[in-house]
């Protein structure tokens, strides 16, 4: 929110009340900094009177890491919910004062308070100042209508970029956007966003998490061009500023704080296949379609089943139709006959018609109003309701109902919605606030559902499909792009969305194939079937027409199997990352920031991406099959034919509806599993060691993680002079090593050697 008119003037109705000083900066015994800050200059003894004051409190919570918390009024309540965020146990900053400074540091984070008459914060590290909040920048605003707000500034230097704050598919630098961070069900093409996270990456080597569940508002260089602003209604204030240096070591902190994903299961890295949303199906159709894959050699892992495999008016039930699906547990068991795993649509609100509505509502399990009475709406379902998660009673009813759809073989969910949350006239049954709840709420929903899966299932084999998210919501992965349009312009929204959330410490991330509002063209279909199969998920649905790729033209399934293989074969390589984003929180997509943090030239670029740390991928999005593609410095290997390109260096090329721009980084050791046929199979079995580019002196150590009870194995690779070696640690049975088109095959724990051409 914007407060103020142009530089000197506050806005018309709104008071803006500055700290105007620093007071008494001290350390206490816990090494916890507290100061002062007047809301008026403070000369004399008569100043104190009839004059706010903003209590400012410092803490380190670990290395690198600094929470404040801001306060007027102190006695204002404090109603949940709040973000679960672990301190490191036991953790104390050093403090150092001399020369009217008191510093606080926290590894080679600092905060340097100066007692004076401007307030000044200055948060610093070995490589120098990251950001301040300066004189003007710390506030306490009353607007027109008497609501208060907390609000502070932190400054940007020229050139500085701000990524992340959840998905969001304007440009990917936030940079003079105004951004609030409220869920919406608002598609892909405006300002609205169905997870919005209240944290925001920096270019200069820093982030900060505002550590408030409900609305935050955020001005990145939009109200005052040199500095960020992010204000809450409320009297309290509290951030955490994250250090680097790089990128990839603020989510490895941040994530420390707020979670990190668990380990998904293997099977859900092959292809979802979906009924759609409105179309009209039965067993009949869905088996059509499954067998349609088999003809056509077109491997895939997960079956979906929409919205309508309930009754119309009757979501969320729970109950398959019997017209549609008389015998829902016999079909089950013949979809995992063929080896497939079975998803069903779900979300968190209960019509009027449900048979469980008139039971929850008794229970005091769906929320409600001021009166007494159950919140509904008819937007979405007939007379809905909410459950309300802040009940544990609610809860386990929930559970209850899912439980016996995993009993009857349902292997997941896709957790819809959880968006539309009311923030007037309701009571929720903790007493938690209903502005901070309405982020929160998809939090409560989507946990619910994943903690079932993990203790039904077991660790490592739960995962969902969710659409809403906030802050903490990257340990209950996957979560996919929401409604877009079957275009190429919405195609690139969805990248920039994705790239946004994996900015803000989320590792999956997945998008409806081919676009889900209308049906594309085959020219988009194809082109987004590259985009999605080298995504973290791949799934085909649509809301109206059905992604199956023969519904378009006998290229997309020429396209689609040949980048279905493709994806199989790097499993070795994708799990690998799905391992690092469980230890480190580095996501597997990842915006060229992530990688190249001192390339200047890839801050603004959102319309490629790093799978991983190896692979660059570009999106076609022109019908003409042209597009420009970003080579940051060295040498890199195109997939396809093994040409180079030297970077840095944009590079305009035009490729077929079967290729897109796919490079290797120079350096890189990619271990696939060619002929991979299902994302569980054992890779280790035939693995194949790609090296690209190997500088001498190179030695890498390449994971090929354990899955499913089997072991995991490590090659150590290697360049002296012109040969390459390779070290098997845990390898069963052959395996090789390829660099510059020589191959060298082994089988077992033994050493090999390649001479380079």
């Amino acid at each position: 929110m914007r407060f103020s008119n142009g530089y000197w003037l506050d806005r018309d109705g709104f008071t803006v009340n500055r700290a105007r000083g620093l007071l008494d900066p001290a350390p206490d015994a816990a090494g916890v900094v507290r100061a002062h800050a007047p809301l008026r200059p403070v000369a004399s003894r008569g100043d104190t009177l009839n004059v706010g004051l903003i209590e400012a409190t410092f803490t380190a919570v670990a290395d690198g890491v600094i929470r404040v918390d801001l306060v007027h009024h102190a006695g204002a309540p404090e109603r949940g919910p709040r973000f679960e965020v672990a301190h490191e146990p036991g953790y104390c900053g050093r403090v150092e004062t001399g020369d009217g400074l008191v510093t606080l540091r926290a590894g080679e984070l600092a905060v340097t308070l100066r007692e004076g008459p401007e307030w000044t914060a200055t948060y610093s590290s070995t490589r120098g100042e990251l950001t301040a909040s300066p004189g003007r920048a710390l506030a306490h605003v009353v607007g027109p209508d008497g609501t208060r707000y907390m609000r502070d500034q932190l400054s940007l230097r020229p050139g500085e970029r701000v990524y992340g704050l959840g998905e969001r598919f304007g440009a990917l630098t936030k940079n003079g956007q105004s951004v609030e961070i409220w869920n919406e069900d608002g598609g892909t093409s405006s300002q609205q966003a169905y997870k919005n996270v209240p944290f925001y990456l920096s270019s200069a080597g820093y982030g900060v998490f505002v550590d408030h569940p409900g609305g935050v508002s955020f001005e990145v260089g939009s109200e005052v061009n040199t500095r960020c602003q992010f204000s809450v209604e409320g009297e309290r204030l509290s951030y955490y500023v994250i250090d680097g240096p790089a990128p990839k070591d603020v989510l490895r902190r941040y994530t420390a704080l707020t979670g990190r994903a668990p380990m998904v299961p293997t099977w859900s890295f092959g292809l979802w296949l979906t009924t759609s949303f409105t179309t009209d199906y039965d067993e009949g159709t869905v088996t059509s379609f499954i067998e349609g894959m088999e003809e056509r050699d077109l491997a895939l892992s997960v079956f979906h089943f929409d919205c309508f495999w309930m009754r119309g008016f009757h979501w969320c039930d729970f109950e398959w139709d019997p017209a549609t699906f008389p015998d829902p547990a016999a079909m089950l068991a013949r979809l995992h006959a063929r080896g497939l795993k079975v998803c069903v649509w779900i979300n968190p609100y209960i019509a009027q018609r449900s048979s469980l509505f008139a039971e929850g509502a008794e229970r005091g399990y769906l929320l409600r109003r001021a009166d007494g009475g159950v919140w509904q709406t008819d937007l979405w379902q007939a007379g809905m309701a909410l459950v309300d998660f802040t009940n544990p009673e609610a809860v386990a009813w929930y559970r209850d109902r899912l439980a016996g759809l995993l009993d009857m073989g349902v292997d997941c969910f896709k957790t819809d919605f959880g968006e539309r949350v009311p923030v007037r006239d309701v009571v929720w049954h903790d007493g938690s606030d209903p502005e901070r709840m309405h982020n929160y709420y998809t939090h409560l929903y989507n946990r619910t559902v994943f903690d079932l899966l993990r203790e039904v299932r077991g660790e490592g084999e739960a995962v969902l499909f969710a659409r809403s998210a906030t802050a903490g919501g990257q340990q209950l992965p996957v979560h996919w792009g929401g409604d877009n349009e079957s275009t190429f312009a919405s195609m690139g929204e969805t990248l920039r969305g994705g790239l946004s959330l994996t900015s803000s410490g989320f590792a999956h991330w997945s998008h409806d194939i081919g676009g889900f509002e209308g049906t594309p063209d085959p020219e988009v279909f194809k082109r987004w079937l590259a985009f999605g199969l080298l995504s973290s998920h791949a799934r085909l649905h649509g809301s109206g027409s059905v992604r199956v790729p023969w519904a378009f033209d006998e290229e997309s399934v020429e396209v689609a199997r040949r980048f279905i293989d493709l994806r199989l074969s790097l499993m070795p390589y994708l799990y690998r990352l799905a391992v690092e984003a469980h230890e480190t929180g580095a996501p597997v997509m990842r915006s060229m920031l992530l990688e190249f943090p001192e390339d200047r030239g890839s801050y603004d670029v959102d319309t490629q991406y790093m799978l991983g740390d190896a692979l660059l991928v570009a999106p076609v999005m022109d019908a003409s099959g042209q597009v420009e593609v970003y080579l940051p410095e060295g040498v890199w290997t195109s997939w396809w034919d093994g040409s180079t390109v030297t970077g840095p260096r944009w590079v305009r090329q035009r490729h077929g509806a079967d290729t897109l721009p796919l490079y290797v980084r120079p350096g890189s050791v990619v271990p696939v599993a060619p002929g991979c046929r299902r994302p569980e199979a054992d890779w280790i079995e035939g693995l194949t060691l790609l090296c690209f580019e190997p500088p001498e002196g190179m030695e890498r150590e390449v994971l090929v993680p354990a899955h499913d009870g089997v072991g995991e194995a490590t090659f150590r690779v290697m360049r002296v002079g012109g040969i390459l070696r390779a070290q098997a640690r845990g390898a069963r049975g052959p395996w090789a090593l390829e660099a510059g088109g020589r191959r060298v095959e082994a089988e077992g724990d033994v050493a090999v050697e390649l001479a380079l051409g």
